[in-house]
Parts: C-alpha cells; sequence; structure tokens
C-alpha cells in the first residue's frame, strides 16, 4: 500500500482531512489517469471532472491564479475573465499541451453540435508542467488517445499518487515528484464541507524542502541550480462561492508551497485553478437576472486555511508516493519516501 504524508507522523496544519484526504472527498469530483512508461518517456494525461455531465453545458464557477507565471498552459484567460470552467481540466507535460487541448475540443465537439454554428467556441483547459529532466519531452510521444484515456479512467474513490499520469516524469526539491492530493473538512451554518487540492509537483530546489516537524531532506549529490520546476494546484470545493472568491481562495495555494520552502523561482510556472461544484452556470441559460448563493465573506479564512494545509500535504503526499526513478540519459530522482523511511524514529 503507497505511503502518505501522515503514515510518517507529518501533519500539515490543524484542520480534519476528508475521508479520503484527497480531491475526491468534494462530491462528484473524478480523477483519472493515464502513464506513458516506454524507455526514455516517462509521462502521461491526468484529468479531472467537476461533475458527470456536459460541462460546455452546465459549467462549473472558477478562478485561476497566476502565482508565477513562467508557464505554457491553455485556457487560463478565458476562466480569469469570466469565471467559468467549461471542460474537463487535463494535467500534461508542457509540450503535450497542444494534443490534449485538441482531445477537449474533439470531445466538447461530439457532444455539442452547435459549438461553433449556434453557438460560441470551447475553451479547454490545459495545465502543463515541464518533465523534460527524466523525460524525453522532445519525443511528443502523447496522442490525444492517451487524453482520452486519462478521461475515461475518472473516477470518484483512491485517488493513484506518485508518478502516474501527468506525474510520472515529474521532480520536485531534488526529489522525485508526481501526483499527490489532500483535502480539508470543515461546517459551515451546521453543514458539512470539504475543500480538496490535486498538486502536480515540479519545483523546488534541492535543499529547500521543509517538512511539517522542521527536517529539510536533501538528496544525496545535490548540485546548486537555478529554480526552473512548475507546480500546477488543483482546488475543488463544494461550498459556495462566486468567482471572485475562489480567486481568493486559490491564491492561498501559495501560502502552501512557501510553508514546503519553495520562493517561486524566476522560471517556475506557479499556477492554482479553483472552482466549486455547488451550482453551474447553465451555458443556455434563458433568464436576464439569475441567482446566486456565496459564502459571508466574514468566513472564509477557513477555506484560506484549508487550501493552504491541503496544498502543503498534497505535494508531501505526491512526492512520497513517488519512487526513486531512472530516466533519460540516465537522470534519477532519489525518492522522498525511501528518506523518510531510512531516517525514521
Amino acid at each position: 500500500m503507497t505511503q502518505r504524508a501522515r503514515d510518517f507522523g507529518l501533519i500539515c496544519g490543524i484542520m480534519e482531512p476528508g475521508p479520503l484526504n484527497a480531491i475526491t472527498d468534494v462530491p462528484g469530483v473524478k480523477l483519472g489517469h493515464h502513464t506513458l512508461r516506454d524507455g526514455d518517456i516517462l509521462t502521461g494525461y491526468t484529468a479531472l471532472l467537476p461533475h458527470d455531465g456536459n460541462l460546455f453545458r452546465r459549467k462549473m464557477r472558477a478562478a485561476v491564479d497566476i502565482i508565477n507565471g513562467f508557464g505554457k498552459s491553455a485556457g487560463l484567460m478565458q476562466i480569469a475573465e469570466l469565471g467559468q470552467i467549461e471542460t474537463p481540466l487535463l494535467l500534461t507535460n508542457t509540450l503535450a499541451v497542444g494534443t490534449g487541448f485538441d482531445a477537449l475540443v474533439t470531445r466538447a465537439l461530439a457532444a455539442n453540435p452547435d459549438i461553433g454554428r449556434g453557438t460560441g467556441t470551447v475553451n479547454p483547459a490545459v495545465l502543463e508542467c515541464n518533465d523534460g529532466y527524466l523525460s524525453d519531452i522532445r519525443a511528443r510521444a502523447l496522442t490525444q488517445d492517451h487524453a482520452f484515456a486519462a478521461l475515461d479512467a475518472a473516477a470518484t474513490g483512491p485517488v493513484a499518487e506518485g508518478a502516474v499520469g501527468a506525474g510520472a516524469g515529474m521532480s520536485a526539491f531534488g526529489f522525485k515528484g508526481g501526483i499527490g492530493t489532500a483535502s480539508r473538512r470543515f461546517a459551515l451554518d451546521g453543514s458539512d464541507f470539504r475543500l480538496g487540492v490535486l498538486a502536480l509537483a515540479n519545483f523546488g530546489n534541492a535543499g529547500d524542502l521543509v517538512l511539517p516537524d522542521g527536517r529539510r531532506p536533501v538528496p544525496p549529490e545535490t548540485r546548486p541550480q537555478a529554480e526552473r520546476g512548475s507546480v500546477i494546484l488543483v482546488i475543488a470545493t463544494d461550498a459556495p462561492l462566486e468567482s471572485r472568491q475562489l480567486h481568493r481562495v486559490a491564491r492561498r495555494g501559495g501560502a502552501g508551497l512557501a510553508r514546503l520552502g519553495a520562493f517561486w523561482g524566476n522560471g517556475s510556472g506557479d499556477i492554482a485553478l479553483a472552482f466549486t461544484t455547488a451550482g453551474s452556470v447553465d451555458h443556455d441559460e434563458p433568464k436576464d437576472i439569475v441567482s446566486l448563493r456565496a459564502l459571508n465573506e466574514n468566513r472564509i479564512d477557513t477555506l484560506f486555511r484549508a487550501a493552504t494545509e491541503a496544498t502543503q500535504e498534497a505535494v508531501l503526499n505526491a512526492m512520497i508516493a513517488a519512487p526513486a526513478t531512472t530516466g533519460r540519459d540516465g537522470h534519477h530522482r532519489p525518492s522522498l519516501g525511501d528518506w523518510l523511511r531510512a531516517n525514521a524514529g
């Protein structure tokens, strides 16, 4: 069974996690991976679906925060402007963004014959990190079928973490990086709500990582280098927020990264996208004025803390679950999980 941060006594913050301690604790959210391992190819797609229906017709309120903008993701400009997502989210490597874009367009056109005819076009959301240290990114090995496989694999329940999907070839703080997740639960007006984070961890200088207990793991044979990594955070909640509030919550993902020792270097693409499953935006809404439920702004600190703590833990879970990996041209990344087992007690 894959170990996680809490198995080593690493507790991030004070809030209670959800039952799975995963983004899929948020009702309706599904996650799927497709991993490609073939010689020097260590890459893949990770797909996140906010609900089972047609996202183009039933959009989710969303927001994006560009912590540091050295990145090549697609679809973020319209999300920032309109405060909505209208396709599933795909995570992948930098040079596979276009293929993921095409895959999402293909699915949206098939489900919505009026796109580009009787209504507007579609805004696919694809987010990326550069896995080129461990994987031959120039091979451009990922295809639309690989993206479709990740979308079709999306499910509720426990989440595979570590070197899976988009995380197959990622690195973090000189260790093997990858996909990780965590969640927090909280009460509002006497009802239970969830906030979950999915992290694609590919950032941080070796030696900068700070664990919740204060230890600073340093991988062997560490050499100083510029920060050129990236991290993608997807934050989901079932609490009712409007897009401006979601932007404020997304920004707190950066606080979770800072707790780990990150400083968002010049060459790092650090992006946080947040959405809520509480209600939707009807593409075919006939009314001129619609009602909107939203959180009392004076209660938003609860979600700020939840996003911070779950981000910190999601990254640690990604690194702990990922095994030591040797990839392209013999490049190697050790496992934080192995380091913790060797330094237990």
